[in-house]
């Protein structure tokens, strides 16, 4: 028989744990509990053969608990000692940024889930029990080196967003201070591209001077449609009509267009501009 015990100090994570195992569909498997001194243990008993099978239940369990308990509060405590400069409200999105981190799309999250696992598929071929506050802060080395690298990119991230939004922010103040020079302007959008018209419905001279006039231009970049938005800020249209032929899906081109012109944007997708270029754009 193989047994394996988990010492912890946490109900919660207790009851998570015993939740797991007691689902797993694993013949030959019981658990057993008691406590000494300050730890809660839960047992594991295996009396089968496949010994492998039995380990990557473990280990995988562990490594859930680890990511599920341990991580939230490991990012909260670097947060708060290493960046205490930001504020409660920047902190906890920059939190939020870490946690689709945690998910099972994001670049980290294949790296930190095998680093885990294998530190404690490791752990358990040599030893009979683990204290998982003390495996956390001596076994995991790559992992929390892991941790940290999110944490700042996270932060990295965050800040790029700030100043996306203070840019906008000024943008918006510009826009809403300033006179219209033309009533309407169609944009249609497909494939990344854009294409001005004015309000009769004739093609705008990208090659124009006003167009490469590119002072509302910053550090960031929205996306290739860049010289677009300069013109749309030099001209300032009274209203503007985005045209999506081909059922595009609002990207941050034109997600960025509706935050700095607001109730001045019109969205269509169904109207004889956007039957002409659907039809070239099938071709």
């Amino acid at each position: 028989m193989k047994s394996f015990c988990i010492k912890i100090n946490n109900n919660s994570i207790l009851n998570y744990l015993f939740d797991r195992f007691s689902l797993l569909e694993l013949d030959h498997l019981y658990l057993s509990s008691n406590s000494f001194k300050i730890y809660d243990n839960i047992i594991v008993h295996y009396s089968g053969t496949n010994t492998e099978l039995f380990y990557d239940c473990v280990c995988s369990i562990l490594t859930d608990t680890i990511l599920k308990f341990y991580e939230p509060f490991i990012l909260k405590k670097e947060l708060n000692s290493n960046f205490f400069y930001f504020s409660s409200s920047e902190k906890d999105r920059i939190l939020e940024l870490c946690n689709f981190d945690n998910s099972i799309e994001s670049e980290f999250f294949k790296d930190k889930y095998l680093s885990i696992y294998k530190s404690f598929v490791k752990y358990l071929r040599e030893h009979n029990s683990i204290v998982l506050n003390g495996f956390l802060n001596f076994r995991l080395r790559e992992y929390r080196e892991t941790l940290d690298f999110i944490l700042n990119t996270c932060i990295n991230r965050y800040l790029i967003e700030r100043e996306y939004f203070e840019f906008i922010n000024i943008l918006k103040l510009y826009i809403g201070s300033n006179i219209s020079k033309v009533s309407n302007i169609h944009l249609i959008y497909f494939n990344n591209t854009s294409i001005l018209l004015d309000d009769n419905k004739k093609l705008i001279d990208s090659k124009s001077e006003e167009y490469f006039n590119a002072k509302f231009l910053s550090d960031i970049t929205f996306s290739d449609n860049d010289y677009i938005l300069n013109y749309l800020l030099n001209t300032l249209p009274a209203h503007l009509t985005i045209h999506l032929p081909t059922n595009y899906i609002e990207d941050d081109f034109i997600n960025t267009l509706k935050l700095i012109f607001e109730d001045r944007i019109t969205i269509c997708n169904n109207c004889d501009i956007c039957s002409i270029y659907k039809h070239i754009h099938s071709q």
